[in-house]
């Protein structure tokens, strides 16, 4: 195997971690942040008057700008329950965010895994020498640093958004 073999292993590796990637932000996409709806509301329960109520029967729910909605309590001694109800659904979208971007690190780290498998596997069989596959799995942990870096300001920017930080 030459040098162009590696290259091809690389761009090989390159193209499965920018998949990861890809995918992780199409992932993300579904978490929405942009412009504002009701219905991500829909599923949040206010604890209110011994019970658990839809968020929908304690307020009224307004959006007076493209990313903003407002609730309005229909009784204003109910205000600290639906923060709190609100704040917790957002927590749960940061939650689900951080469990998308480890499943992409798994991603990129099996991609890795694979690569360096295959370098061992070329050196044992001697079609490269052992400065080759020194320099193939450091060029390796660079794509996957890389990837990793991507996907924690990725990770980052989504938490900003959903909480507001």
């Amino acid at each position: 195997m030459d040098v162009n073999d590696l290259k091809g292993l690389f761009g090989e590796v390159t193209k499965r971690m920018k998949a990861a990637l890809d995918h992780l932000q199409h992932e993300f996409a579904g978490v929405r942040t942009g412009r504002a709806s009701v219905t991500i509301l829909d599923g949040v329960h206010v604890e209110a008057y011994g019970s658990k109520m839809p968020l929908n029967q304690m307020a009224g729910l307004s959006i007076p700008e493209p990313q903003l909605i407002i609730a309005q309590p229909f009784d204003h001694s109910q205000l600290g329950a639906i923060e709190k109800a609100t704040e917790e659904r957002r927590r749960e979208l940061s939650k689900h965010v951080h469990k998308l971007s480890e499943e992409g690190r798994n991603s990129v780290r099996q991609v890795r895994r694979d690569a360096n498998d295959r370098l061992k596997k070329l050196l044992k069989d001697h079609k490269i020498p052992e400065d080759d596959e020194k320099k193939g799995l450091d060029e390796i942990q660079k794509l996957t640093d890389n990837s990793i870096k991507q996907i924690d300001d990725l990770q980052k920017k989504k938490d900003s958004e959903l909480l507001g930080k």
